[in-house]
């Protein structure tokens, strides 16, 4: 039975306003906004200089790593980094609205005799260190992020040293299939051949929440296997909504919304709707089998 309803979240702009790492860059007195410009100043300069192609969205772990070679993120540890999660402030609306969409299905008795279950996702090119200290943790089923691996430094002490695991915009498409498949719940790789009808969360049972362009290659994945997908945008941002509105027009997306989350909201309304949609579907669907496997007894011959 494919009883599993799952929404799958993008992290930066679609859950918190920014980017999941200004406590960092405030714990440390480092300038945000100078970062990032070297960052994307990074693929043009190790093409020129050394004719090495990088990653465009996960070269920020080296410029990371390289600022605590220099001591300006001195002492960095994953532990750090969990705590500064303590310090995200979220759009409104959450972590409410992960409650509110799990109680649609564990509040109505008709979905709990077919076993119908909400899950939430976190898939995101940020720290995942970061999400899981974050508010929304409890909420949360897993989640998929960047990783960075400790080392002794010269004075014996535990930082971040190494790159342990990336996540990219078009990667991301293999967290869909890990969550389709059930890779974290049975230990399975993304890649074994499962028959699509004994997979733990069908493509058509998910719903995939992002701010942009960016995650494209996600929404396309979820749109052609059938899946829901939405889009928020800032409140009064004009060009972040053209962007939503483009991805409409060509689309990407079923429908956008600002990001608001609290109830009665358009994010709201949308997301509890989809979610009851979906239920109701699973159910009808699973009653029907049933019914259908069901032989009249026998009766009596007159």
């Amino acid at each position: 039975m494919s009883n599993i309803i799952a929404l799958v979240w993008d992290f930066d702009k679609t859950l918190i306003p920014g980017y999941m790492q200004e406590p960092l860059f405030k714990r440390f007195n480092v300038d945000a906004a100078q970062f990032w410009r070297e960052v994307s100043e990074l693929p043009d300069r190790y093409m020129r200089e050394q004719e090495v192609r990088v990653n465009p969205d996960t070269i920020y772990l080296n410029h990371i790593l390289h600022y605590v070679r220099e001591g300006r993120f001195p002492k960095l540890t994953n532990h750090m980094l969990q705590e500064f999660g303590k310090q995200l402030v979220f759009y409104k609306g959450i972590p409410e609205i992960f409650k509110a969409t799990r109680d649609i299905v564990s509040e109505d008795p008709s979905y709990a005799e077919f076993d119908i279950k909400v899950e939430h996702y976190i898939v995101s090119t940020g720290l995942r260190r970061i999400i899981q200290g974050s508010a929304i943790q409890p909420y949360i089923t897993c989640s998929w992020g960047c990783e960075l691996i400790e080392q002794k430094d010269a004075d014996g002490d535990m930082t971040v040293a190494e790159i342990g695991y990336t996540l990219d915009n078009t990667s991301k498409t293999r967290a869909l299939f890990e969550i389709n498949k059930g890779t974290p719940q049975n230990n399975v790789e993304v890649n074994s051949n499962i028959p699509e009808n004994l997979r733990r969360v069908h493509f058509k049972n998910m719903i995939y929440i992002a701010d942009g362009p960016s995650d494209i290659p996600a929404f396309s994945l979820i749109n052609k296997n059938g899946g829901s997908t939405f889009a928020v945008y800032p409140q009064g941002d004009g060009k972040a909504f053209k962007q939503v509105e483009q991805l409409r027009q060509d689309g990407r997306i079923a429908m956008y919304a600002p990001a608001d989350y609290s109830r009665d909201t358009t994010a709201y309304l949308w997301l509890t709707g989809k979610v009851k949609e979906l239920a109701d579907r699973i159910r009808t669907t699973e009653k029907n089998k049933f019914e259908a496997s069901v032989t009249p007894a026998p009766v009596h011959i007159v």
